[in-house]
């Protein structure tokens, strides 16, 4: 069966392509502002994190737990919002106080959730068997 979990595969490259769509809007719009250094640094962590979520995809390491293969994608998460708030102009930029990243704590919850589960253990906790073929 070959789109075995197709959904759960979908969901997870189409999520974290959302997750990471805006750095590259935003880098083709630096380059159209005239600021090529922001549009190259972005351009290259919109591919960066293309690359990193067709690696740590979990059905490319089965047994290994979600919350190591999440963590390098949340962190280009929080280095891409660095990079948007130097881009902009760092704290020359109105309006951001210390506590404008708290906004980024609810998206972490997948890591508590989902943290420990693997591939190869569904939500329900239970191994999978590989199918036989007889």
């Amino acid at each position: 069966m070959n789109n075995a979990r197709a959904g759960e595969k979908a969901g997870w490259a189409l999520g974290w392509l959302g997750a990471f769509l805006w750095v590259g809007i935003l880098a083709v719009v630096f380059l159209f502002m005239g600021q090529p250094a922001a549009a190259v640094t972005g351009m290259a962590l919109f591919v960066c994190s293309l690359v990193c979520v067709h690696r740590f995809s979990p059905w490319r390491r089965p047994d290994t737990p979600y919350w190591k293969l999440m963590t390098p994608l949340y962190l280009l998460v929080v280095l891409s919002a660095a990079w948007a708030w130097l881009a902009f102009g760092g704290t020359s930029a109105g309006g951001i106080g210390w506590w404008s990243p708290l906004w980024m704590l609810p998206m972490l919850t997948p890591l508590g959730i989902l943290g420990r589960r693997t591939w190869n253990t569904p939500l329900g906790g239970v191994p999978q068997e590989p199918p036989r073929h007889e």
